[in-house]
């Protein structure tokens, strides 16, 4: 396997082969914690701490987009109460860290911090605090990360329905113009770029509802390896993967 040196001086090709946005869909946190013997929501720990490992990887090889599918809305629909908890107070402490802490990777990479999803479902507190992330972070031009929280592709893609919609009601739009890039304005994310790749970790193989607009020509890596074992070599691997792909675009 190239070390990571080696694996940045791949010579990227001209037709658009270089990850400028990675989506990340981060499986096995519950597995691994059942490995060890311990409750399952406690392997979330593990995996929140291997986000800030990934955004640094991804720093490194230049990748500017990076949004980790953290938390769907079928996740807070379906799982116990106590691990919701469990997740929300972790999710607090991230929030509050880069609220409080100056030398947070975030301000250190200057990192905008954006959350992607129906944030009512999530409990007013914990809302404000990423609102509050969110503003502070809002100049910072040289990474974005985002955050899929209460998300739901499906769901994004209803909601930008009723935006349209509403426009059109309203006359600030005329129907015969609606196209892809209309869609695209109304997402919950405007003016990100689609992922050029999707990593999922955790052994399956699917998009679970994730970025499936956006994800039209996205290259798909899928890894055995759960998200709290995912290593540097893993991501090295994937981004490899990648370059040695031919993206066709449906051509």
């Amino acid at each position: 396997m190239q070390s990571l040196r080696s694996a940045k001086r791949v010579d990227y090709s001209s037709d658009g082969s270089t990850v400028n946005h990675v989506g990340i869909i981060m499986d096995g946190n519950r597995r691994f914690a059942r490995r060890l013997m311990m409750e399952p929501w406690k392997g979330h720990e593990w995996g929140n701490r291997k986000v800030e490992d990934v955004i640094n990887w991804c720093t490194e090889f230049g990748i500017k987009c990076f949004t980790f599918y953290t938390l769907s809305l079928e996740n807070i629909a379906g799982r116990p109460k106590i691990e919701l908890d469990y997740i929300y107070r972790l999710m607090e402490k991230v929030a509050s860290d880069v609220i409080k802490n100056k030398k947070h990777l975030i301000h250190v990479k200057k990192v905008r911090f954006r959350v992607i999803g129906r944030k009512t479902s999530l409990p007013a507190g914990l809302r404000k605090l990423f609102d509050k992330v969110e503003r502070i972070t809002k100049n910072y031009k040289n990474y974005q990360a985002n955050f899929a929280i209460a998300y739901s592709s499906r769901v994004e893609i209803i909601d930008a329905v009723k935006k349209i919609v509403n426009k059109v009601k309203n006359g600030k739009l005329n129907v015969s113009s609606i196209n892809e890039l209309t869609i695209k304005e109304n997402l919950y994310c405007p003016g990100m770029n689609d992922p050029d790749l999707i990593i999922r970790t955790g052994g399956e193989k699917r998009l679970s509802n994730f970025l499936l607009f956006q994800s039209a020509y996205s290259e798909l890596f899928f890894t055995d390896t759960s998200w709290p074992e995912f290593s540097k070599d893993d991501f090295i691997a994937a981004i490899n993967d990648f370059n040695q792909r031919k993206r066709r675009f449906g051509a």
